[in-house]
């Protein structure tokens, strides 16, 4: 037997009768909820609807949160918020799965060199650095405010005697 787990939640399966037979609606119910961008199915070539698990998941949210009194524009707001959180959501673990490769290959990297072209390189521990390279301790400085005498007149800033008298 195939558990529901197993299958892609996203895979466009169901044509429209088994659809509506899982969500418990009549196909009209589905046509009018495609029409208003509710539970948009795939079409196939020929322009047939298809449904995945998860749209039929979705017509059944739609239909309990139709039964509680929430209006239809509500709920498509809804629904385009809970698509947009998945899609953060896979964004998230893409991006925790390419730190964690980084991390991987590259351990215990914590020291970086700038080329003279500008590019800036990380190195591993111990690594010797060719006479190429410069190797700066880089530390965030907090903005000073400005001296009280740079911030008067055209010759702020100058040092006494710079301007050649």
């Amino acid at each position: 037997m195939i558990d529901g787990n197993d299958l892609d939640q996203d895979a466009p399966i169901l044509a429209i009768a088994a659809a509506a037979e899982l969500a418990g609606m009549h196909p009209q119910t589905l046509r009018q909820y495609d029409r208003l961008g509710l539970v948009v199915p795939a079409r196939t070539q020929g322009g047939s609807r298809r449904y995945s698990l998860r749209h039929v998941h979705q017509l059944r949210e739609v239909a309990r949160m139709s039964a509680d009194g929430m209006s239809l524009p509500a709920i498509a707001r809804i629904i385009e918020l809970e698509d947009r959180v998945r899609e953060l959501h896979m964004r998230v673990q893409s991006l925790e799965l390419q730190v964690r490769v980084e991390v991987e290959n590259r351990p215990g990297s914590r020291v970086f060199a700038a080329e003279s072209s500008g590019s800036v390189i990380s190195l591993r521990r111990g690594t010797r650095i060719r006479r190429t390279r410069d190797v700066v301790l880089w530390q965030p400085r907090r903005e000073l405010p400005p001296r009280p005498d740079e911030s008067e007149g055209p010759d702020a800033g100058r040092p006494p005697g710079a301007d050649g008298s």
